[in-house]
């Protein structure tokens, strides 16, 4: 009977009331406003430009967090609140007008932005402190925050979408920041060129609502999701997915995830953490009500989900460079929550805890890896590290909470969220919880063996530094954010998932957590899931600790070759996408050049010789003209005389 309720009663909000309420939009024009003023501003606002952003990213955090309290004082059916902004698009009896959506979900991701955001851009005042261009830096991340914010606000899909486009735009603009390196400008454009392949689903998507339900205004469509039919659902559904893979590195679109570390390290956190891959993950649950109504369509996005999984792994085991590594573990990591969000309402609520934890923790690893590379003249090659728990203590101590939370280490967050999708993944009949189920157990322990290779081989171990390195530990404005992520880190699954505080939370969204049991009971996949890890952590201890590790790394396995290159996405693109594209344009281009171009001005260069041909009979001469006459005289009688005969 709840579920029933919450079914009907998704896509009717409550108009927006009271102060903090009525102001919501304050949460997208603050930092919006300050990437205006430091962009337009120009060098008068270098010296206190940044600290300008920071303020006003956490002024976002300040009113989200009064937003929150506000709607948790609510009874649950009262949570959803519609902001009405302005008459958007008006064309005949089409209208649609921009607005805002307030309700746990989007709360939930408005207070991840803007706080993991927030702490970033304290960070970043360090990191970038010797950059000539740190005021242009800081007016990008206020544009990515302000975009994230309208992306996850937006109260129709077309409006999410002009979100999603910013997103895109300040992702390009942070990811080739130093475009001054052609490598750093040519990921950058890769990153935008895959994410706008993405992005014709999403627009397809829209268009479709249009289609089908007269309106992308979530208000409209969600109601009316049901009685659309499977096919329809399914199309959209499926459109719907191939934006979220574009935006969240999601097979087969994954490929742009690890050349996005070009960017500065702040970038990365930001990007992996609290704002773009979480944007697909978040499309994907607020489409509920499209996915409940197309069972395909949620196969589909397990599907993606389990291979994208399983591909960051293997990836991971391979990769040498610690931001990249990084990179991986958060496709892994997105991966596992696509999947936990295409298994539906026994799901959808566990992707957004996993989401959140994972914020926390991915965020700190990140900054933890930029704390390295500022002790270790900005070297990436961790197998250039080595016991550097000594000479960074508060640094390794950080990291290792994100470490520990990440392979799901009781209590630490990771465990709390991630054994919740494995939970999850077990339940139902046939093949798919022993396929899908298997893939997440499978995830658990590949993530434990890459991720502690990675630790182990940039904390402990042997010292394999160079000789001009000197480890030291960073400053407080950098070190002061990866502590409260590492306390976010410990203790936010804890806090979240007693008694499904999240689940119950989420409930005016995403419904009451679906019915039914794993196959295999929850101790048995507890205790299966840590034997896993211990195994993982195990093997890499035995490798890239107890033994040496070479500063050169050796030739490996087939297998480790291909997951140095990506399991060769880039070469299967270039091979099936890009060649084939390079030769379909400059057959194009001759066939326009020879064919249109060259039929045009064939038939030109006829009429011109035509032309000037007959413009030698015109002499000027009147004994020319009379002898022209003449001739067509007897021309023309002579033609009679023959018609005669």
């Amino acid at each position: 009977m709840l579920a029933a309720e919450t079914a009907e009663s998704v896509g009717h909000y409550l108009p927006a009331d009271g102060t903090v309420e009525q102001y919501a939009w304050l949460l997208i024009a603050l930092p919006l406003a300050g990437a205006a003023f430091l962009l337009l501003g120009g060098r008068r606002t270098d010296r206190w430009g940044h600290w300008l952003a920071v303020a006003l990213s956490w002024a976002s955090f300040v009113w989200g967090a009064l937003l929150f309290f506000d709607l948790r004082g609510l009874a649950p059916e009262e949570r959803a609140r519609s902001l009405h902004l302005f008459h958007w698009i008006e064309a005949g009896a089409f209208k649609l007008d921009a607005g805002l959506l307030l309700d746990p979900l989007s709360i939930a991701f408005v207070l991840l932005v803007t706080f993991v955001g927030s702490l970033i851009h304290v960070y970043s005042v360090a990191y970038m402190e010797h950059d000539h261009d740190r005021r242009r830096f800081f007016a990008y991340l206020n544009l990515f925050v302000a975009s994230m914010l309208l992306l996850v606000l937006a109260d129709s899909y077309l409006l999410l979408f002009v979100g999603w486009e910013g997103v895109g735009l300040a992702s390009y603009l942070l990811i080739g920041f130093w475009n001054h390196n052609p490598d750093y400008a040519a990921a950058a454009k890769k990153a935008f060129v895959v994410n706008r392949v993405g992005d014709i689903g999403l627009s397809l998507a829209t268009m479709s609502a249009f289609a089908f339900f007269g309106s992308a205004s979530f208000s409209v469509v969600f109601p009316n999701a049901a009685a659309a039919g499977e096919g329809k659902l399914t199309w959209i559904g499926l459109m719907l997915l191939l934006g979220a893979c574009g935006k969240s590195a999601q097979f087969p679109l994954q490929s742009w995830l690890g050349d996005a570390m070009a960017g500065p390290t702040p970038v990365s956190a930001l990007i992996h953490a609290a704002t773009m891959v979480t944007a697909g993950v978040y499309l994907v649950v607020r489409s509920a009500p499209i996915f409940n109504g197309a069972p395909n369509a949620q196969l589909v996005v397990v599907i993606v989900g389990a291979i994208t999984l399983t591909y960051g792994a293997i990836v991971g085991c391979a990769k040498d460079d610690i931001k990249k590594a990084l990179a991986a573990s958060t496709m892994s990591q997105i991966g596992y929550m696509m999947l936990a969000a295409g298994l539906g309402p026994v799901g959808y609520a566990f992707a957004i805890f996993h989401l959140l934890t994972h914020g926390f923790f991915k965020a700190g690893m990140f900054l933890g890896a930029g704390s390295v590379m500022h002790g270790m003249n900005d070297s990436v090659q961790m197998r250039t590290y080595g016991r550097l728990a000594g000479a960074m203590k508060l640094t390794w101590i950080t990291f290792g909470f994100g470490w520990l939370a990440i392979l799901g280490i009781p209590p630490f967050s990771g465990y709390w969220s991630k054994d919740k999708i494995i939970e999850a993944a077990f339940i139902g009949d046939g093949w798919r919880p022993w396929v899908f189920g298997l893939a997440t157990l499978l995830g658990a322990g590949v993530t434990a063996f890459y991720m502690s290779r990675l630790f182990f081989m940039t904390f402990q171990g042997k010292q394999r530094w160079p000789k001009d390195a000197h480890p030291h530990e960073s400053p407080l404005l950098m070190t002061v954010p990866m502590i409260i992520l590492a306390v976010g880190s410990a203790g936010l699954g804890a806090s979240l998932g007693v008694s499904n505080a999240l689940v119950h939370w989420l409930e005016p969204v995403t419904g009451p957590e679906g019915d039914g049991e794993p196959v295999l009971s929850v101790p048995v996949l507890t205790t299966a899931t840590l034997v896993l890890i211990a195994l993982g952590v195990g093997l890499a201890w035995f490798m890239y600790w107890r033994a040496d590790v070479p500063t050169t790394a050796p030739r490996g396995s087939l297998l480790t070759r291909a997951a140095r290159r990506d399991l060769f996405q880039d070469d299967l693109n270039e091979a099936v996408f890009m060649r084939p594209g390079q030769y379909l344009t400059r057959t194009l281009v001759f066939v326009d050049n020879r064919g249109v171009d060259g039929a045009v001005g064939g038939l030109a260069a006829l009429v011109g010789g035509l032309g000037g041909r007959l413009r030698k009979v015109q002499t000027g001469l009147v004994r020319s003209y009379a002898a022209s006459m003449l001739a067509g005289v007897v021309v023309v009688l002579g033609g009679v005389l023959l018609v005669r005969i």
